[in-house]
């Protein structure tokens, strides 16, 4: 009897030890904690997250910069705003461990300037002409040059020959800030679009425009297409502050391509400094050749499209 219950006492206690050795639901649901929660840890030691820009269509690359976020599915869904935090709290979500590399430290703020972009400014009220893939039968007079944009949106046009595009500068608190260079970037080129060419304007009413300061061109069929300011203008670089704003004009001409091309601004202020990505709301700007396209002018008063050269002989 003895040693019988001795083997009971013993079964019991092995039972007792296996059941302790097993995790229950509610600690492994806690070793599977919300990776947002290791990601909050990791934002307070990575540093203050940069500030959005307010101009829509200049995308910054401040220096130094933060981490790039690694593309894991569970870092997708975590909230925090550090790519890197993201990414490490994936892990430590899985394991139940805080990451064991901090997120590297971002920038305090960001960039110390704004850019406000105008894509479709016109050069002079009759200069400026777009491709659409319509008959004139199909698109409405030419708009005035405030509403280009909802026109240009409206018909899926593209700039014809050239693209005036204006960059308005300014600086976001007194400090001076240095811009040092504007440089063009190309996103594609191929032939020109074989399109109709329509005039803005109205021939002979109010055409011709004055060459404004900080006025630069470029040549968007050139190998290397570089922004280059007019004869004897001044080039980069140029100072900013909030209190003391710059105008660039940039004129961008195609003739044998259908270009899509973007600008990075650089700048620089104290020990900081970083570039500014320039385009169409996020979009390439997009200019194309136009040599040998159907060419229509709308008549001041008239009723539809004729061929440009009819109007006024």
């Amino acid at each position: 009897m003895a040693l019988a219950a001795g083997i009971a006492v013993a079964a019991v206690a092995g039972l007792v030890t296996l059941a302790v050795g097993l995790p229950s639901d509610e600690a492994d649901q806690g070793l599977r904690q919300p990776a947002g929660a290791v990601s909050a840890g990791l934002e307070s030691t990575g540093g203050t997250r940069a500030p959005a820009q307010p101009s829509r269509s200049a995308t910054p690359s401040l220096s130094p910069s933060p981490s790039r976020e690694k593309k894991d599915g569970t870092a997708a869904s975590a909230p925090g705003p550090s790519a890197s935090a993201s990414a490490d709290s994936g892990a430590g979500g899985r394991g139940g461990r805080a990451a064991e590399k901090p997120a590297a430290p971002g920038p305090r703020t960001g960039a110390p300037l704004t850019v406000s972009v105008q894509p479709y400014t016109w050069e002079g009220p009759c200069d400026q002409r777009y491709l659409v893939n319509r008959p004139p039968q199909e698109v409405s007079p030419p708009p005035v040059e405030q509403d280009a944009p909802a026109w240009v949106a409206k018909y899926g046009a593209v700039s014809s020959g050239r693209q005036f595009v204006t960059l308005t500068v300014q600086g976001t608190g007194e400090e001076t800030v240095v811009v040092k260079s504007l440089k063009v970037r190309m996103a594609g080129k191929r032939a020109p679009l074989a399109w109709n060419d329509y005039v803005m304007g109205y021939p002979g009413v109010g055409c011709g425009g004055g060459v404004p300061e900080r006025f630069f061109t470029v040549a968007l069929d050139a190998a290397r297409p570089a922004v280059v300011p007019q004869a004897g203008g001044a080039d980069f670089p140029f100072k900013v502050s909030e209190s003391d704003p710059e105008v660039y004009y940039v004129l961008a001409d195609a003739s044998a391509y259908d270009v899509r091309w973007y600008l990075e601004l650089e700048w620089s202020s104290g020990s900081r400094n970083g570039t500014l990505r320039i385009d169409d709301e996020g979009r390439p700007f997009r200019t194309s050749g136009n040599n040998g396209r159907p060419a229509y002018e709308f008549p001041l008063g008239g009723e539809k499209w004729v061929e440009e050269g009819t109007t006024t002989g």
